[in-house]
């Protein structure tokens, strides 16, 4: 079989699962729908449809089959529906009589707390001959759905942008069969950037980066953090209101207090690079030095977290107090690896006094950071995986909240274009996003940003 083959019965599935890996069937994980459960979400997609269409005109809804997919409060209807149009008799609108019209439609609805969304429609003519018998089902009026649901070239070019892929992130594989199964990744990972872009509110671009040969289970173990949405950590004081008046617009990368970009690579380090950026900002502040700390020394040293394998920024402010301070990355180089703690004292060149809990509220967030310095916050993770550039803006049941997978670091805040930021330092180097930095939509509590925002005080 191609390598590219798996991705085709994944069209219509609004965010497709990963192919299997080697040896295994590719299996789409989103789950087969009854018809009885799919009628609802078709019904609303056939009334859109019609929408604005006199009587006589209107569509009939012929066969249904999908899958739903479900994703925080809400369900993703992925649907495949025949529609049947009346006749064309009307010499206004059609020179000669036309016969029964039988469309093949693909439709995304988004049913949230018992409200449609229709998120996608894509509607083509099929064979009229096998589709005036009201028992036919879809898979007689169209043997093989999938069979050529992408333009025909699409294979051989598919080939040719994971060669440039491969050639641009310096890409090797073991195996010709693991070179064949990370191109049915990619493949349909190229799919799934797509869908995300279509469904993206704001202004961000998603497409192929160094992650697109990753399946979304692999880059989830590997690059985020599981346990921020399992355990909040230890309890922190809530910082003092400083009420919410702010500028405009304000960024500390133009005041000197955020260090340049760094890579966790493939480790689950993420909320120590959160708590680093957090602390560099606020000796520089308190102390007029802007020091790159050392992520490894927390990594090896604090034992409440589980370094690559996740942690807590509450728990990464304790073990700083508790150890005393924290070196310098020059001092404490970073491996992506545990290590045996050799922190001393004698080299530590910061120590924080305490640390607190941030508001919830953005517009008291966006006061405090430009008052008082960037801010370590979590957030969902959805879509960064494909994220290139731009203010992104995810539908809230993609990227719920509550499902907060990765720490990060508030650095400034702004608008383009009349849409409000999130300026974001993230840390998985210079070649991911916009020169990586990720601009998030600021105000509507997008992806869990305000829920997990704290800092560290320096006296």
């Amino acid at each position: 079989m191609a390598p590219w083959l798996p991705l085709l019965s994944l069209l219509g599935l609004l965010l497709g699962a990963d192919p299997a890996p080697p040896r295994q069937a590719a299996d789409v994980q989103a789950r087969e729908a009854a018809y009885p459960e799919l009628l609802g979400p078709a019904r609303f997609a056939l009334e859109m449809y019609n929408r604005g269409r006199a009587a006589g005109t209107r569509a009939t809804l012929g066969a249904v089959r999908g899958r739903v997919r479900r994703a925080g409060q809400g369900s993703l209807y992925s649907l495949k529906a025949t529609l049947e149009e009346p006749p064309c008799n009307d010499p206004t609108v059609c020179q000669l009589p036309v016969s029964k019209k039988t469309l093949l439609c693909s439709f995304e609805v988004l049913d949230e707390l018992g409200k449609h969304m229709l998120l996608r429609r894509d509607c083509g003519p099929v064979d009229t001959k096998v589709t005036d018998d009201k028992n036919e089902t879809l898979s007689s009026v169209l043997p093989l759905l999938n069979k050529e649901p992408l333009p025909q070239d699409f294979s051989v070019r598919m080939v040719s942008i994971f060669k440039e892929f491969v050639t641009t992130y310096n890409r090797t594989y073991e195996s010709k069969e693991e070179a064949e199964w990370r191109m049915s990744v990619f493949s349909n990972n190229v799919m799934r950037a797509q869908k995300i872009q279509a469904l993206d509110r704001g202004t961000a671009q998603y497409g192929i980066t160094k992650f697109s040969d990753l399946t979304e289970e692999e880059f989830r173990t590997i690059y985020l953090n599981p346990l921020l949405r399992e355990n909040r950590g230890k309890k922190m004081d809530l910082a003092k209101s400083i009420g919410d008046s702010a500028p405009p617009e304000w960024d500390w990368r133009n005041k000197g207090a955020v260090t340049q970009v760094k890579d966790q690579g493939m480790c689950g380090s993420c909320w120590a690079f959160s708590v680093t950026g957090n602390v560099e900002g606020q000796w520089f502040l308190k102390r007029g030095a802007l020091l790159s700390l050392s992520e490894q020394e927390l990594l090896d040293c604090d034992k409440v977290d589980k370094a690559c394998l996740g942690g807590l920024p509450s728990n990464a402010y304790s073990a700083i107090k508790t150890l005393g301070g924290l070196e310098t990355e020059d001092d404490y180089s970073y491996r992506g690896h545990v290590q045996t703690c050799s922190f001393s004292s004698k080299k530590a060149r910061v120590y924080i006094n305490d640390s607190v809990e941030l508001s919830q509220n953005e517009q008291k967030l966006v006061a405090w950071l430009a008052q008082n310095g960037p801010i370590s916050v979590a957030i969902n993770a959805f879509g960064m995986q494909f994220y290139r550039r731009g203010i992104s803006h995810p539908l809230r049941p993609l990227c719920s909240p509550w499902l907060i997978d990765h720490a990060v670091l508030l650095v400034g805040y702004g608008n383009r274009s009349g849409i409000p930021f999130w300026a974001i330092k993230n840390s998985w180097g210079t070649d991911w996003g916009e020169e990586g930095y990720y601009y998030l939509h600021r105000g509507s509590g997008a992806c869990g940003v305000n829920t997990m925002a704290s800092s560290a005080v320096v006296d």
